[in-house]
């Protein structure tokens, strides 16, 4: 078979994903406070960049220095006149007020100079000049205590703790196994092999760190936080310790088998589990405690005059930015060639973060009226009436790809009458109607049983299948499993476990 080269032609079409389209695809997806984020960013790296403030107020003047204060004429008599005597004794004299503590010996000193030769004066030992950026002033942002991680506030208490070197040092390791919520992640038996010290060493040193605040750090299991703050309070009796032995039994809502192994009664029992609620699981968490940002709408859906819904931007969270064309317009005269090619490439850049982030805004409010559209009856009426909802009836109708759609609705957020939902809320599965009508959202059904659970009493719990007869009656057809999954997606117990702790809750209710 013979090899040779020949010239063919061939159509076929590609998409290119040029950096401009990147940038589009990566700001469409970006939540609010990433997109500021971003913005930020861009403003300090492209020059051309700058905010659009022709919103905002007018320009504040430059600071002109500080201002003369005005002065006041002067009568006869008054103490203010120029003709007031200038020296100590006269002025002592004819005033009857002695000043010897008045004018100290040395010359008060600021940091600029003496006082004298500034117009004002100010206790923070600034310039005299009022508030100021500079750096020379002191930076009150600098005084604020920074919070302590729990590594930081355990270690302090080690430096201060009466103790050995050997056993400063096992506990150092000890510390440095803690997690975030407090508990020891390393066994003891593992920790002695490492550090080829004797077992007990490490209880001694375990013992110390157990003495720390937060009261509970260093457990190496659930029980043994709980057991060590109710030593701290002085509750720990042999039925509390009993009780704590049984935590699965509290878990399955077995009481009366707790009242057993406990030997109390319900009243005890009651007690018993309100002072376990009181206790802190997790006693590390309140340092590792961060700042949360809050969530911000980008879409306000409001009920217009006409019966319908207004659906608007929030203006608040669009960053405002525009390309500064006369400064582009002064730099690009410049001769240099690697001078005009940054200040272009920096021009092209900024024009399409304008584009882009215009496009972004239009395409989420095109996307959000569809949803709001769509989702009518959930305005109107509420959960209960959420139609079944995919990405491809919304693509379809604004004439947008499905995976357009699926960045628009990602870490978007939407405030409505009632309440902040997150825009992919809005798309949910169909469950089948059972008479064969219109299907309903999978995110109804949940509410639906939500609403079935809270209403039930202690005496007729509704079982998995009783909830499907009662949705079947409602025209879901659902299965079992189905809605076990729901149910404890839901985060409610099983039908055992909820009679359990409604009957154990009755006596306690009647009580009260």
């Amino acid at each position: 078979m013979a090899l040779g080269q020949k010239l063919m032609m061939r159509q076929s079409q590609s998409l290119v994903m040029t950096p401009q389209l990147l940038q589009a695809i990566k700001l469409l997806q970006l939540s609010t406070t990433e997109l500021q984020a971003f913005v930020e960013t861009e403003l300090e790296r492209n020059p051309l960049l700058e905010r659009d403030s022709r919103d905002d107020e007018g320009p504040i003047a430059p600071d002109a220095g500080p201002m003369e204060p005005a002065r006041a004429e002067a009568t006869p008599g008054d103490w203010a006149s120029e003709d007031m005597p200038a020296d100590r004794a006269t002025l002592e004299r004819e005033t009857g007020t002695s000043f010897e503590n008045a004018f100290p010996d040395e010359a008060v000193v600021t940091q600029d100079g003496p006082q004298a030769e500034s117009a004002y004066w100010n206790l923070s030992g600034g310039s005299g000049r009022g508030p100021s950026l500079d750096d020379d002033d002191p930076n009150l942002e600098a005084y604020i205590a920074a919070g302590n991680t729990l590594h930081e506030h355990l270690a302090s208490q080690l430096g201060c703790c009466d103790t050995d070197d050997l056993t400063r040092l096992i506990a150092g390791q000890i510390i440095d196994q803690i997690d975030q919520t407090g508990y020891l992640l390393e066994s003891l038996e593992s920790l002695a092999e490492r550090l080829g010290v004797p077992l007990r060493r490490c209880e001694i040193a375990l013992e110390v760190v157990h003495g720390f605040s937060p009261t509970g750090v260093g457990a190496r299991n659930l029980a043994e936080c709980l057991r060590l703050q109710l030593r701290e309070r002085d509750r720990l009796d042999p039925a509390m310790d009993a009780f704590i032995s049984h935590l699965d039994l509290l878990a399955k809502r077995e009481f009366a088998a707790l009242r057993r192994a406990c030997g109390v009664d319900e009243d005890d029992l009651a007690d018993m589990i309100a002072e376990i609620r009181r206790l802190d699981p997790k006693p590390g968490l309140i340092f590792g405690s961060s700042m949360i940002d809050a969530i911000v709408p980008d879409v306000h859906v409001r009920p217009a005059s006409d019966g319908g819904w207004q659906v608007e931007l929030n203006s608040d969270a669009l960053p405002r930015v525009v390309a500064n064309r006369s400064f582009y317009a002064r730099v690009s005269r410049n001769p240099d060639k690697a001078a005009r090619s940054f200040v272009d490439e920096h021009w092209t850049n900024a024009n399409w973060i304008v584009r882009s982030l215009e496009q972004r805004a239009r395409t989420i409010l095109k996307v959000a009226t569809e949803i709001v559209r769509q989702q009518d009856a959930f305005f109107t009426y509420g959960v209960a009436h959420l139609r079944p909802l995919n990405l491809k009836i919304i693509a379809d109708a604004v004439q947008l790809h499905e995976s357009t759609i699926s960045r628009v609705t990602a870490n978007k957020y939407m405030a409505t009458p009632r309440g902040l939902f997150e825009m992919k809320y809005f798309f949910s599965t169909a469950i089948a109607a059972s008479d064969g009508g219109a299907s309903v959202s999978a995110e109804a059904v949940r509410f639906r049983i939500k609403q079935l659970i809270d209403a039930e009493e202690a005496q007729s719990i509704l079982s998995d299948d009783a909830i499907v007869d009662k949705l079947r009656e409602m025209g879901i057809d659902i299965a079992r499993r189905t809605v076990a999954k729901y149910r404890e997606g839901l985060g409610i117990a099983s039908s055992s476990i909820r009679r359990r702790e409604k009957l154990a809750a009755m006596p306690r209710a009647k009580a009260g």
